[in-house]
């Protein structure tokens, strides 16, 4: 304990992967922030879009800013590539990694992200009820952007369990928590840029929404929580991740659980994996069973998504997939043409609060841990303790966060130049940096390992939860605070 007492507050900051995080998501944030002054810095980074049927190939791939459509796809995904390998190579240096063992495994990371990325656009993928037609289609799974992440986890999976001494190699580059802790900084640059777009949203929506959410997740985590710990007898530190990772917002909140319980690194990773599958799984049975059962509560519907689905791409895939379903049962049933989008902004909504709630879960698990948990008997705990191990990333996070709400309520006549900025950040390096978690993570799990650790029983775990639990409660508050509201109709 004296070794912790006599640490200084900026202990690590150079060195350690969660200041890294925080370094790196506010260097692109600032980056991004310059479009304010009407120049836009971040526009550069490549992102894919549906291709596939009447489009080629060449369409899906583009950079982001206006002003950088010049640089076409494979010019800007050549920047995007220079860029964050500079930076990501001074991060490595700084941590006392082997860069050159760095530099060839993240190029060969990246190169495989950004193939699956535009791979997992493919119209038959990636396309919806609403935009079949469109592609020649008239058929398509409608994963939206969950299709890139579940092929990303499963590429890295091949690699990790079939090629392993590929995987050895690519291991120096392959860091899940680094990608995933700086995802998470840009997640704050999107709560912020979705909160100046919900200036727009009905205020009763937002409200309940909140209200709604609160409740839930109050009861969510100690409920699974008891579960985890009184019937299946998991360790607390691995019940509080999974926890987490069932009740919050799936893959952040693990890590960011992971990080302030001090879990072992396979346990984030292992719930990363559960989060992203059953994620799937929800988007493919919720959307017709929500569309079927609560015709007539269309809201209910769409906040009882948000709480439900523990992904962002996945739920506003899930929400877009049910609004389409909703419309055209009603319209079937008795004529009524609903206005398109408010049963998936109902969904997203929801999910904008849940982000939120990331960061103050953390910090109330470190406080658990640090003055109840971990404390040993007779002995003193310095208040420092609960910086060193509060995480890190987070802070960014909601700095990133603020920093566009201040925007919005100080500045609102910047708002428009301030999302110029916030777009690429927070829709082309979050979703990127997602990505490359999805990789990393196949890459360095080990079947074998995640069967020594009893990982089976924590898919039962993980299915008893969200489908006896989570998914009943979520119907249940969202009945509750979103009873009666419904979507205004199409004006003949």
């Amino acid at each position: 304990m004296e070794a912790l007492t006599n640490r200084r507050w900026y202990s690590g900051m150079r060195t350690q992967e969660d200041w890294w995080s925080v370094w790196l998501g506010l260097a692109f944030f600032f980056l991004g922030l310059f479009s304010v002054t009407g120049v836009d810095l971040v526009g550069w980074v490549t992102y894919p879009s549906k291709w596939g049927g009447t489009v080629p190939l060449v369409k899906g791939l583009n950079p982001l800013g206006k002003a950088y459509q010049s640089l076409g796809p494979m010019g800007s995904l050549a920047v995007t590539y220079i860029i964050f390998t500079i930076a990501t190579c001074i991060g490595a240096a700084s941590m006392k990694w082997n860069v050159k063992k760095y530099l060839a495994g993240w190029t060969i990371i990246f190169i495989i992200t950004y193939a699956v990325w535009v791979a997992g656009h493919h119209v038959f993928l990636a396309a919806n009820i609403t935009n079949r037609a469109q592609y020649g289609l008239s058929y398509s799974l409608s994963l939206g952007g969950g299709g890139s992440y579940i092929l990303a986890l499963l590429v890295g999976l091949i690699i990790g369990n079939f090629f392993k001494k590929f995987a050895a190699f690519l291991s120096e580059a392959a860091k899940p928590e680094w990608f995933i802790k700086t995802a998470i900084v840009f997640l704050g640059v999107k709560v912020g840029y979705m909160a100046m777009k919900a200036a727009d949203f009905v205020f009763e929506l937002a409200i309940t929404g909140a209200a709604a959410t609160i409740v839930a997740y109050l009861i969510f985590w100690p409920g699974t929580y008891l579960l985890a710990r009184k019937f299946f007898k998991l360790p607390r530190k691995t019940a509080a991740v999974l926890s987490s990772g069932i009740s919050i917002c799936g893959v952040s909140a693990a890590v960011a659980t992971g990080g302030a319980v001090r879990a072992k690194p396979l346990i984030p990773v292992m719930v990363s994996t559960l989060i992203v599958v059953y994620a799937v799984i929800e988007l493919v049975i919720l959307p017709p069973l929500f569309t079927a059962t609560l015709i007539n509560e269309p809201i209910v519907a769409g906040a009882s998504m948000g709480m439900s689905v523990k992904t962002d791409g996945a739920d506003a895939a899930a929400g877009a997939v049910m609004d389409e379903l909703m419309r055209n049962r009603k319209e079937n049933l008795d004529g009524t043409k609903w206005e398109e989008g408010w049963i998936t902004t109902s969904a997203i909504m929801t999910k904008i609060w849940i982000d939120m709630f990331i960061g103050l879960w953390a910090f109330v698990l470190a406080l658990v841990w640090v003055y109840k948990i971990d404390r040993i008997p007779g002995e003193h705990v310095p208040a420092s303790e609960v910086w060193h191990r509060f995480p890190k990333f987070v802070l960014g996070y909601f700095f990133t966060w603020f920093a566009y709400l201040g925007i919005l309520f100080l500045a609102p006549d910047l708002t428009d130049s301030a999302k110029v900025g916030a777009v690429p950040v927070e829709k082309g390096m979050r979703k990127l940096f997602f990505m490359l978690t999805f990789v990393s993570i196949g890459i360095i799990t080990d079947f074998k390992k995640l069967a020594e650790a009893k990982f089976g029983k924590m898919v039962f775990i993980y299915f008893i939860a969200l489908f006896l639990f989570i998914l009943p409660v979520a119907l249940v508050v969202g009945y509750i605070f979103h009873h009666g509201m419904t979507v205004p109709t199409v004006t003949p």
